[in-house]
């Protein structure tokens, strides 16, 4: 092997309910990444938040994505310490060992990783890493803050509002709902993915019980109008200038693209590109655009739309800032589709992340300028109105 590889550090796992989808995306990423351009270094992420390190870790994952059992401790447990000077993962075993880092991979899906935590984690470690910073990841995860930025781009969405079920009374959210979305609707936590924790609630009697689900994975709840439509979604990739690839359309097996749908029986149809007119496809791709600029993400996104069946109106739903990149996932299929298979995709990516962090550290981070000579003490306490100060 060359040895001016690209030590990529592939991070997956972590805490959140989507643990077990990050051990796919991420089996699929480095089976994909080309070896003779990077030094991959597996990282893993136990469900109790513990780090660990080494090639061992490859063969668990391709081991336990097939069957979705989550990460068990194995390799060299090591942490990522918030020093630039270092730029290195940190062995807990009383050695001295470390493993400095080109780049990170976060394939992390969910709370604690694709929420803005890690991205802050690794800004202060000064390691550049692949997709969206800190606040487009926290915004993006949040489906209300999404939501809110979203409207005030001027997107067009459903009809939503946020809830509390733990601290505002049922009947209070109730009247709410009636009055502002009616039935059917749908329940879902505000920080989660793969589709946990949603129901669908056809009359005001099953609300109460929504609630109660949405709640047990989040405190905050998202309730939006159910709209009969067709589900299309678009890939875009890019920092300053964003593309949006082809727009690609899910046929759900169960009533919506429920988790098992997605990850259990694979019983969704995938249609790359999707049967749409030219101008509605236009129309998804530009929205997919606005929405990736409305909550200022960088590297890659997944942006997911309603295509009212009725009106033939396109609605914007959610932007997923790290989307799956399992072998059911739409994201690296909608590129393949747009001339990038997948270890190309991954290529872009990285060079992207390091284009980024190149940029942010071009910024001035002090009032002193670097060419110009250090001011003189005494010249600060010039009296006012001096034009020598």
């Amino acid at each position: 092997m060359r040895d001016d590889r690209l030590r990529v550090g592939v991070l997956f796992g972590g805490r959140s309910g989507e643990h077990e989808i990050s051990l796919r995306s991420a089996s699929t990423i480095m089976r994909a990444l080309d070896a003779a351009r990077y030094d991959i270094v597996p990282i893993g992420i136990t469900p109790d938040g513990r780090w660990w390190a080494g090639s061992e870790l490859y063969e668990l994952v391709e081991a336990h994505q097939r069957t979705l059992r989550p990460l068990v401790p194995c390799g060299r447990e090591v942490t990522l310490v918030a020093e630039p000077s270092r730029r290195a993962l940190i062995a807990l075993d009383g050695s001295s060992a470390s493993v400095p880092l080109d780049v990170v991979f976060p394939v992390l899906h969910g709370p604690f990783g694709e929420d803005g935590t890690v991205q802050g984690l690794l800004e202060l470690a000064d390691i550049p890493y692949v997709g969206a910073g800190v606040l487009a990841s926290a915004v993006g995860m949040d489906k209300g803050a999404m939501k809110t930025a979203f409207r005030d781009a001027g997107l067009p969405l459903c009809r939503w509002i946020v809830a509390w079920p733990r601290h505002e009374p049922a009947e209070a959210i109730a009247a709410r709902v009636n009055a502002a979305i009616g039935f059917p609707c749908f329940v879902k936590p505000a920080n989660l993915g793969s589709s946990l924790g949603i129901t669908k609630v056809h009359e005001p009697e099953g609300l109460d019980a929504a609630l109660r689900e949405a709640a047990s994975w989040d405190p905050k709840v998202l309730v939006e109008e159910a709209v009969l439509a067709r589900e299309l979604e678009c890939g875009v990739i890019g920092n300053e200038a964003p593309e949006a690839s082809v727009v690609g359309e899910l046929v759900p097996s169960h009533e919506f693209y429920d988790y098992a749908d997605k990850y259990v029986e694979d019983g969704a149809g995938l249609l790359v590109p999707a049967p749409l007119p030219t101008p509605i496809a236009d129309t998804v791709r530009e929205l997919a655009l606005q929405a990736f600029r409305a909550i200022d993400c960088a590297g890659l996104a997944r942006v997911d739309f309603f295509l009212d069946r009725q009106s033939e109106r396109v609605l914007v739903n959610e932007i997923n800032t790290m989307p799956g990149f399992t072998a059911a996932s739409m994201f690296p299929r909608l590129w393949e589709a747009s001339g990038f298979p997948l270890s190309r995709l991954l290529d872009r990516l990285i060079a992207l992340a390091l284009a980024r962090h190149a940029a942010r550290k071009s910024r001035r981070t002090s009032v002193r300028s670097a060419s110009a000579p250090e001011r003189r003490p005494e010249a600060s306490a010039a009296p006012a109105g001096d034009p020598s100060a």
